[in-house]
């Protein structure tokens, strides 16, 4: 049975029926533009990470589907991609849908993002589209919310003063952000990337975020390394080209959020923890290639769901290197895409496109039948 919510004018199905996103028709859909979901999701770090962690346990607990990311490549551009992230997610915040989003590291030369996405919401008693949504965004905050969530339970009590970001794009400075929220004692961050400008542009942007941080600028990996404990590596590489970590502090924690950047052998040397050991051990990530040396899988010792419902400890030991890998589910994009559609409703923002998918054709037919006269 059907409600409808009168503020915004949009029915949902009961909660037991997992729908929270059909418009007054069910042929209508919502839009949500980049400005608009910006405005929805400021400040919203800590529900952000609440609908990241609820997504990486009811996945863990196998009310999910998540088939394996398609990645379209160029053949004459291997530095370039676009991958679609299909995904059912089930649990409080039921929905599907699915991210088309692409990664062309090229742009950055022409003062255009890395990455582009669309999100498409469905629902899940009909199958019929919901909502389309500006998805880079949303992918660049539940990327930040998982390495906020992972660096939280990694560090296992620790409190850093510093934070170190290799890479400085907008994936590292949400990151930024997200770990600020849940770690507010950092007080410096420590800063390389290979094109000094945007390093600076970073520093800039971060102390209008935060004016109290202390910023420094280093000129090379591992000198950043030697500065903080709490590292994120956010780059588009596409193999590896970090070999050494002797100057990481013992007890040291990496958000590997770019996959590629770290050599195989110091994966293997690592304490590893993924999202889903599945999804990551594929397309030449790091966990792959090491995968491919050894064998096996062995050597990730769990995913950070079993670290979040209480089936593994934080960490293997007090000394090891703890490396989280996460592939990048899409339940994270679709259970934050929900969000930000709730958010929509109830305030307001968004537009409706009226009759975007057409009337049924059984409707049609027998709409045309009751108009024949009968004789």
């Amino acid at each position: 049975m059907l409600r409808l919510n009168t503020f915004s004018g949009i029915f949902t199905l009961r909660r037991q029926q997992r729908e929270s996103i059909l418009s007054q028709s069910e042929n209508d859909i919502l839009l949500l533009k980049g400005h608009e979901i910006e405005s929805l999701l400021s400040g919203r770090e800590r529900e952000i990470i609440r609908a990241v962690r609820t997504a990486y346990e009811t996945h863990s607990q196998g009310d999910s589907s998540i088939p394996h990311s398609i990645f379209l490549r160029f053949p004459d551009q291997p530095q370039n991609r676009i991958i679609a992230l299909p995904a059912y997610l089930g649990g409080e915040r039921g929905t599907a849908g699915i991210k088309w989003v692409s990664s062309f590291p090229g742009n950055l030369a022409n003062d255009l993002d890395r990455a582009s996405a669309v999100m498409i919401l469905n629902s899940t008693a009909t199958g019929r589209p919901q909502a389309i949504i500006e998805g880079s965004l949303i992918s660049a905050k539940r990327t930040a919310a998982s390495a906020a969530l992972a660096a939280h339970y990694l560090l296992d009590g620790k409190e850093p003063a510093e934070l170190g970001l290799v890479g400085c794009g907008v994936i590292n400075f949400e990151i930024v952000r997200f770990i600020l929220a849940m770690q507010p004692d950092i007080r410096r961050l420590v800063l390389f990337d290979l094109n000094g400008k945007r390093a600076r542009h970073f520093e800039g942007q971060s102390l209008d975020m935060r004016p109290e941080l202390e910023i420094e600028v280093v000129g090379s990996v591992h000198e950043l390394f030697g500065k903080a404990s709490l590292i994120s590596i956010a780059t588009s590489a596409i193999k590896p080209h970090i070999f050494d970590l002797s100057t990481c502090a013992q007890g040291a924690t990496i958000l590997h959020i770019s996959l590629r950047d770290l050599s195989p052998d110091l994966i293997l040397c690592a304490d590893n923890v993924v999202d889903d050991i599945a999804h990551v051990n594929r397309e030449q990530t790091s966990i792959h290639l090491a995968s491919q040396l050894t064998g096996d899988q062995n050597f990730i010792r769990c995913t950070l769901a079993d670290i979040l419902l209480g089936r593994a400890a934080a960490r293997r030991d007090s000394e090891s290197i703890a490396i989280f890998s996460p592939f990048g589910l899409g339940v994270l994009d679709i259970s934050v895409g929900k969000l930000v559609c709730e958010l929509g409703v109830r305030l307001g923002v968004g537009t409706i496109i009226k009759s975007f998918v057409p009337d049924s054709w059984t409707a049609k037919s027998q709409a045309g039948q009751s108009s024949i006269a009968v004789p």
